[in-house]
């Protein structure tokens, strides 16, 4: 039998249906199914890659791209600055200093995560630098004892650029030493991100080591800023791994308890939303049996006239797959569609929902950010394809084992 003959037949077979109804809703059911499962998992996934992407740009404006320190002794950092500059993947390099300080303002006492920065060189390695960062850090290095809040930090304390505060290292505090308390004069306000450091001071780096010289772990240590956030590590060795003697930490690792379950959850979530695609299956299954049924004469009298198992095979695996390529195929082009205009639609929706008689802030839907993956939407019509595939395999194996003799003795 000619190739082609097992694919004709089942196309043949999925098109014409003699009115059988039955037939063409549960076919109908298998297509939606499987519709339905490729295009909830495209979206899924690209608004968790779109808010995975948001929350790493909110965490990079706190965590550096890179941190390099010395395991024991003093970090030669201008050198380390200098071996930076011939790497045309690293875009900017600062030596910084951090540890953990108490501060007083207005009689309140608040935990804070006191950074030391060069401020002529702590803007180019900012993530995200703010059109006013140039003139902030210009007032911090020209006032002394000036010192930046974070956003989130100002706003809880109440405290505006000129009021005096007071800072002293947590270790000093704990040894009942204040010879490293220091007053400080509030220059300014600095964005550390929606998820990052609520709780950041910056200080001139002299100033920092000084009021930070009774906590050990205090070490100086340089960030770098890389033009791949993703290619981080191998950035840094290629600069710095032959170097003995330092240690080389990277965003992703800073941060792995949180990017861990993130991704734990995407995984979770694709899993549990090709439970739909399989429900799509379940129905090609159905529907493939109850077609075996219904055309045993039909493949009694095509195996008298010659056409083997495999020809049979083939005829009802294509028949079953006409649904899932269908479905699959459809989709996958509404999740893509979706996908890319999801942030739109979600406006639209809030707009309309702050119009009822409801609590309007509530409907936070508007920041919703999407990204579509090609490779995840190939992987994801890949599967359902497979699943597919797979549900057609027993129908058309019973569809093979049909025996004319027996079916034809009864026509």
């Amino acid at each position: 039998m000619p190739g082609s003959f097992p694919v004709f037949v089942g196309l043949r077979y999925s098109i014409a249906r003699r009115g059988n109804l039955l037939l063409s809703f549960v076919t109908f059911l298998s297509m939606l199914g499987i519709s339905l499962g490729v295009m909830i998992l495209i979206v899924a996934l690209s608004v968790m890659n779109g808010s995975i992407g948001v929350l790493r740009g909110e965490a990079l404006k706190a965590v550096p791209h890179v941190t390099i320190s010395a395991a024991a002794g003093d970090l030669d950092w201008p050198g380390l600055i200098a071996l930076a500059e011939r790497n045309p993947d690293i875009i900017a390099a600062a030596p910084f200093v951090e540890g953990e300080a108490v501060l007083r303002f207005n009689g309140q006492d608040t935990f804070v995560r006191l950074r030391g920065v060069l401020p002529a060189l702590e803007l180019a390695v900012l993530d995200a630098s703010g059109p006013g960062d140039e003139e902030l850090f210009a007032a911090m290095a020209e006032i002394p004892g000036g010192m930046v809040l974070s956003a989130r930090l100002a706003a809880a304390l109440g405290g505006y650029p000129g009021e005096e505060a007071s800072i002293i290292s947590l270790a000093g505090l704990l040894a009942r030493s204040f010879s490293d308390s220091r007053s400080l004069t509030i220059t300014g306000y600095e964005d550390f991100g929606i998820y990052g450091e609520s709780n950041i001071v910056l200080l001139q780096l002299e100033q920092a080591r000084s009021v930070l010289s009774q906590d050990p772990g205090a070490k100086l240590r340089l960030r770098l800023k890389v033009t791949d956030v993703m290619a981080a590590r191998g950035i840094a060795e290629d600069s710095f791994g032959a170097l003995p003697g330092l240690e080389i930490v990277t965003w992703q690792e800073e941060q792995a308890s949180l990017f861990n379950a993130l991704a734990m959850e995407k995984l979770v979530t694709t899993v549990m939303l090709l439970m739909i695609v399989l429900v799509g299956a379940v129905n090609i299954v159905s529907t493939l049996v109850m077609v075996v049924a219904d055309k045993s004469a039909d493949i009694a009298i095509l195996r008298t006239m010659g056409a083997g198992s495999s020809s049979v095979l083939g005829i009802f695996i294509t028949q079953g797959m006409v649904a899932g390529v269908a479905g699959t195929l459809t989709g996958a082009g509404l999740g893509v569609l979706l996908g890319h205009n999801i942030t739109a639609i979600s406006q639209t929706l809030e707009r309309w929902l702050n119009m009822l008689p409801l609590q309007g802030e509530i409907y936070l839907l508007s920041h919703l950010q999407t990204r579509v993956d090609p490779g995840e939407v190939l992987l994801i019509s890949l599967a359902a394809l497979s699943i597919s595939l797979a549900a057609t395999l027993y129908p058309a194996w019973r569809g093979s084992k049909v025996r004319p003799a027996e079916v034809l003795r009864y026509e």
